[in-house]
């Protein structure tokens, strides 16, 4: 493993070639989205669909230059707070998934949140406090193999984003 910066990070995931991104979310909070979960806790739906229309536009425009994206959350149920929040102002035309928590028990997953691609797997660090403590990177065969698995694993165990929000909320 590599430590390596967030610019680094991102020439990375979106140098070429081309090639669909995956990610696979393991934590219900994240401490990087506070304001936004401040704005949605206080009600104020303009600074969310801001900040939401800011992730959308960005997303498509990845997606546009050959990036697609997909997405899996694995949560704990009952859904806390944070993860009431995503579920709500999940953007619909998303591809992402939500798998309950219980149903990863025996399925084998990084021990951090991690961005895929078929040759390369960037996991981003988050300590006890729910803050980013590092990025770390790996090209090696073997690991990026074994996060590939557990994405497909979790995905194919997960709930397509509608199907859950309006089961959930």
């Amino acid at each position: 493993m590599e430590s390596i910066s967030a610019a680094r990070r991102l020439e990375l995931l979106f140098g070429e070639p081309a090639q669909e991104i995956r990610k696979l979310e393991l934590r219900d909070r994240y401490e990087v989205d506070r304001s936004l979960f401040e704005a949605w806790r206080s009600g104020d739906r303009e600074a969310v669909e801001k900040t939401m229309r800011e992730h959308r536009d960005a997303r498509a425009e990845r997606v546009a230059r050959g990036f697609p994206f997909r997405r899996v959350r694995v949560v704990s149920e009952p859904l806390s707070e944070y993860q009431r929040m995503a579920v709500e102002i999940a953007d619909p035309d998303e591809l992402l998934r939500w798998v309950p928590r219980s149903k990863v028990s025996a399925v084998p997953l990084p021990g951090n949140d991690c961005l895929i691609r078929d040759d390369l797997v960037v996991f981003n660090l988050i300590g006890g406090d729910d803050q980013q403590a590092g990025i770390h990177f790996s090209s090696e065969p073997d690991v990026v193999r074994f996060c590939n698995e557990a994405f497909k694993g979790a995905w194919s165990l997960g709930v397509p984003n509608g199907e859950y929000a309006s089961s959930r909320v």
